[in-house]
């Protein structure tokens, strides 16, 4: 077993760690559901060093025209980490990749690609962005950091490499599982009248605010020489930096510590975070010190609390889901542009060169259309649950999914398979919150139903009690 982790360590040790470089969608087509019984796990994983080049763009942060933010250098090396499982006949795939987002079209290349390649059904891979603020994005958002496409590119057959050499790393595994509340490595910004996972029990609802604590470690054990796999899973933005460096955000920092300690580089997968920053609130965006001394601290307690888990199957199962678009809303956002531009210059609106060209690209939008397609996946590794979705979801909901899953543990993972922005909680849009008004703009997509989240909780909810029959 590990060694029992220090609690805290020298801030000029840790200062120092920081500076230092680690090493290293889906159609709507009818989706496949793959089983099987009675065989042992494989584990695979390949690692591809993603670095993005100088001079493109990052994404994250609103700059305007001419004064776009770009790479001037690099932080920390980023890599796309594919894991890939096997059990029987059944076979998944799972990537995670230190990028701000991906856009769904992104997501169906590296699945068609990897199904090309290694034979895994394309509706058996999963496309999960880490959303570090400090590289660039693979999806539009109006004046948030153009698409880099010739790195967008590159990064395909990257992933595509990953899932590659994660296949050619396939060995007999066994699968252990870590959890641990991080107290102080992550807040809800939205408010400080919230609470927390501990208390949250059947009848709690959308009507308060919450945050999930909870950091889980799947650990894989695999015999002889083969290295172990660590992927784990927490919920927090990756945002302690705005500056023009490039890298992991806080995860690069917790993957070299967890690397010094355990041997071993983990893989982070980034959970329910629409309304979370890391650290503990001072300041807003989260300290690289606090963040990563509160997420490493809670990885080296899950690291000790590790249980042996029986994997006697593994399941893949995708649905398409439409998310509910609030076309009234939409249409007053159109008159209110009409009628006073100048108005339409603040807030909501960002600024006015924001607002106008807002208003160019959907003045003749079709609206017709009153849903957003998306799909929503869950893999089933035996007791525990892993749930993809594209979206930046409010806590309540990824605690809702979890407390209503009929297997033992779930792992809600967001900017999955694309990205369609924040699901938050009907008070958002009573409020006029950024996550509600603002980033429909960003991303070009109309204003979602207050209750729109709800529904996609419930959806996912239907996909993991069919996993669980």
């Amino acid at each position: 077993m590990p060694q029992r982790p220090s609690s805290r360590f020298r801030r000029r040790e840790f200062l120092a760690s920081l500076a230092a470089g680690s090493a290293g969608l889906v159609g709507m087509a009818k989706r496949g559901f793959a089983s099987s019984s009675g065989r042992s796990l494989l584990a695979g994983e390949g690692v591809v060093d993603s670095t993005p080049p100088l001079g493109i763009e990052m994404g994250g942060f609103h700059r305007p025209p001419g004064k776009e933010r770009r790479v001037e250098g690099i932080r920390r090396p980023t890599a796309v980490r594919g894991l890939m499982l096997a059990h029987g006949d059944s076979e998944a795939a799972i990537l995670s990749i230190d990028i701000a987002t991906v856009s769904e079209e992104f997501a169906r290349r590296v699945q068609q690609g990897v199904a090309a390649k290694t034979g895994i059904p394309a509706e058996n891979v999963r496309v999960c962005a880490t959303h570090t603020h400090s590289m660039p994005a693979l999806n539009y958002l109006r004046q948030w950091g153009a698409v880099p496409v010739d790195y967008m590119n590159e990064l395909e057959k990257k992933c595509v490499e990953a899932v590659v050499l994660a296949k050619g790393d396939l060995a007999p595994a066994k699968l252990s599982l870590g959890k641990s509340r991080a107290v102080g490595a992550n807040f809800n910004r939205t408010t400080k009248d919230y609470q927390t996972d501990e208390p949250f029990a059947p009848n709690s609802s959308d009507e308060s605010r919450w945050l999930d604590t909870m950091l889980h470690v799947l650990h894989f054990d695999r015999p002889g020489e083969r290295r172990d796999l660590l992927w784990y899973h927490f919920s927090a933005h990756a945002v302690c930096f705005a500056d023009e460096q490039a890298g992991p955000d806080w995860p690069g920092a917790v993957a070299q510590l967890v690397e010094e300690k355990f041997g071993l580089s983990p893989s982070y997968l980034q959970g329910h975070a629409g309304d979370v920053n890391p650290g503990d609130s001072d300041p807003w965006r989260g300290d690289i010190d606090d963040t990563t001394r509160g997420v490493f601290d809670a990885f080296c307690r899950a690291m000790q609390s590790l249980q042996p888990v029986d994997v006697d199957r593994l399941d893949s199962l995708t649905r398409p889901f439409q998310v509910p678009l609030d076309l009234a809303l939409f249409r007053s956002w159109l008159a209110q542009y009409r009628e006073d531009p100048k108005k339409c210059v603040g807030g909501p609106w960002v600024d006015a060169g924001f607002a106008a060209d807002w208003y160019r690209g959907n003045a003749e939008r079709d609206l017709s259309r009153s849903h957003w397609p998306i799909a929503l996946s869950a893999i089933r590794l035996g007791p525990i649950a892993l749930a993809f979705h594209p979206a930046e979801l409010y806590s309540v909901y990824g605690l809702t999914i979890r407390r209503d899953c009929p297997l033992a543990d779930t792992l809600v993972v967001g900017y999955a398979d694309g990205i369609i922005g924040y699901l938050p909680d009907p008070n958002a849009y009573r409020a006029g919150e950024y996550s509600a008004l603002t980033v429909p703009k960003i991303l070009d997509i109309p204003p979602f139903t207050p209750t729109a989240a709800r529904e996609m909780t419930a959806a996912m909810h239907g996909i993991l009690v069919d996993l669980a029959g």
